[in-house]
């Protein structure tokens, strides 16, 4: 035998040796790497001697990987796996041996000999236990699930809480075995309380509205419309309001008309108003006044507004008419007609306005007392005015502004029946504020001065201060104050009577003082300038109240004083009168 089979023969030993060892450690890697250290660097091996290790442990390797797989799926062995292999194991052949006795009586418990086959009450100090994690009472087998139950035993979570439902299945679902409670079982028991039952509208909670009384008006295609009818008696001292009138019972009947647009841009109201009387008893009246009136605001661009207006009256004159007629039976009818049109401009702050108006006038004749009648044709007149306003917006609730107007009035006739001409040319200018706080304060005052001049040389100037308001004012919830004033060029046909300058104006407030009782009281003030001498002062007061039985109907009492007192001799006169009747409402 050559020495080199000799020093084959004296190696195989130790690479027997050596591919054991390795197989040793592929095998216990797993379980504890950092127990296991090879001196891998004391080894010393040749190139041909390194081809048999690196094979072995090669086999070596591919035999432990098959084991490695089969445990990582079935995973660790606990007590009870290994107990119940134990049982489920064929009985061995050979033979049998007896019961393991302990040599000291009580060193076991009876009732836990056959828990477990390692009683250590220790185990958990073990880090290598093998016992299943999973099993209640085994300890966490890696310091990751220690870690895990130390912070759940320092920090329990609450327990789950089923979801609570009225469904049976849901129910036994939820908690298998669950003892139901007894509101469960009623609800089981009867299944038709799960559907509640509505609530009646009377037994909800009752929203009170803020003035149950108001009307709730009638819809007319785009329109909101509130008809008012007022029916009731009337007593008079003066039934005609005249220096010689007498008392007289009336039957007096008011109706009365308000519409606003509902559109969601532009804006339009219609106001409508009739009054009939008729003597009942005392001094013979039967007269009617009435009219109606129309506003629209069309809004044409973001700063470019369009107004117009349409307005119709008539009524008798009365005692206080500038212009009296002695011997008739009636004084003559009045019609009057206004219209007006105009575009406002917001520049910025600045607001400018242009309005074109039209004012016409017409008198019916007059009846005579012997009979016969008396023409007031050459009274009809017609006034054209261009007015021009120009703003400053200080603030959206205050704008001062100036105002000029220029216009020439034209009669019918060129010369009345005393042969007087009485076209007249019209110039005035105002300044005043505009004021708009809501539902506070808004409306418009000025002041400024008005004038005529005549054709007719022989006729006077009628010139003077010219007033003007219209303002509304809430100093509480439920009251309005209201003042609307205007000066006014009134003409005459009397010869050599240019005419009079009309100052008027009426101060009103308004009191809801219970939700089904209104109040309101009324004071006016006029004077009258004449050009050519003379004045007359008219004043009034009027106080009125309703109680609403309900929405639609209620009870209206009213009382009014009427004085005038006047430098010119048989023109003074007053009157007193009170009412009571029924209003109705829609």
């Amino acid at each position: 035998m050559s020495n080199r089979c000799r020093a084959r023969k004296r190696t195989a030993p130790l690479n027997l040796v050596l591919t054991t060892a390795l197989y040793a450690l592929v095998t216990l890697a797993p379980v504890a790497p950092q127990d296991v250290w090879v001196p891998m660097s004391r080894v010393r091996f040749s190139r041909r001697r390194a081809v048999p290790y690196l094979a072995g442990a090669v086999c070596a390797l591919v035999a432990a990987l098959p084991a490695a797989a089969q445990d990582a799926l079935r995973g660790p062995l606990g007590t009870s796996r290994l107990s119940a292999q134990a049982e489920d194991a064929e009985p061995a052949t050979g033979i049998p041996s007896g019961t393991y006795q302990p040599a000291s009586p009580g060193a076991l418990p009876d009732d836990d000999a056959g828990d477990t086959l390692f009683p250590d009450p220790d185990l958990s100090s073990d880090p290598f236990s093998p016992l299943d994690p999973d099993v209640p009472g085994n300890p966490p087998t890696t310091a990751t699930d220690r870690e895990q139950e130390r912070r759940e035993a320092a920090d329990p979570a609450p327990p789950e809480q089923p979801e609570e439902t009225e469904d049976e299945e849901v129910l036994e679902e939820a908690i298998p075995g669950r003892a139901r409670s007894a509101a469960e079982e009623e609800a089981l028991e009867f299944p038709s309380r799960l559907n509640e039952r509505e609530v009646a509208i009377e037994g909800e909670e009752f929203l009170r509205e803020e003035n149950p009384y108001e009307p709730l008006g009638l819809r007319v295609g785009t329109f909101v419309v509130v008809p008012t009818l007022e029916q009731g008696l009337t007593w008079t001292s003066n039934a005609d309001s005249s220096p010689e009138g007498g008392e007289a019972v009336l039957s007096e009947t008011n109706l009365r008309l308000n519409a606003v647009s509902d559109w969601t841009r532009h804006q339009a109201t219609i106001n409508a108003f009739g009054t009939f009387r008729k003597s009942l008893s005392g001094e013979e009246v039967e007269e009617a006044e009435g009219g109606a009136d129309a506003d629209l605001e069309i809004d044409i661009t973001h700063s470019l507004i369009g107004r117009a207006a349409l307005s119709y009256s008539f009524g008798r004159e009365g005692a206080s008419s500038p212009v009296s007629i002695a011997g008739v039976e009636d004084q003559p009818l009045r019609h009057t007609i206004n219209a007006s049109a105009g575009l406002e401009k917001a520049l910025g702050p600045l607001r400018l306005r242009a309005t074109g108006e039209i004012s016409r006038n017409q008198y019916g004749d007059a009846e005579l007392i012997g009979g016969g009648t008396l023409s007031q044709s050459d009274r009809n007149s017609t006034l054209a005015l261009l007015r021009l306003r120009g703003g400053y917006e200080l603030s959206p609730a205050l704008m001062p502004f100036l105002e000029m107007e220029a216009g020439r009035r034209f009669y019918d006739e060129e010369r009345d029946s005393a042969g007087f001409a009485r076209s007249s040319l019209r110039l005035g200018a105002r300044a005043g504020v505009a004021l708009d706080l809501s539902e506070k304060l808004n409306g418009e005052v000025s002041v400024g001065w008005l004038g005529e001049d005549f054709e007719d040389d022989r006729l006077r100037t009628i010139s003077g201060l010219a007033l003007a308001a219209s303002l509304s004012w809430s100093p509480m919830r439920g009251t309005i104050v209201s003042l609307n004033a205007n000066t006014t060029v009134e003409g005459t046909t009397s010869a050599g009577e240019s005419g009079s300058l009309l100052h008027a104006g009426t101060l009103r407030i308004e009191r809801q003082m219970r939700s089904n009782l209104t109040g309101s009281l009324a004071l006016g003030a006029s004077y009258r300038d004449y050009a050519s001498g003379g004045h007359d002062l008219i004043l009034s007061g009027e106080a009125a109240v309703t109680w609403w039985l309900n929405r639609y109907a209620g009870l209206t009492g009213r009382a009014r004083h009427e004085r005038q007192t006047s430098s010119l001799p048989g023109r003074d006169y007053d009157a007193t009168s009170f009412f009571a009747g029924v209003t109705l409402q829609r």
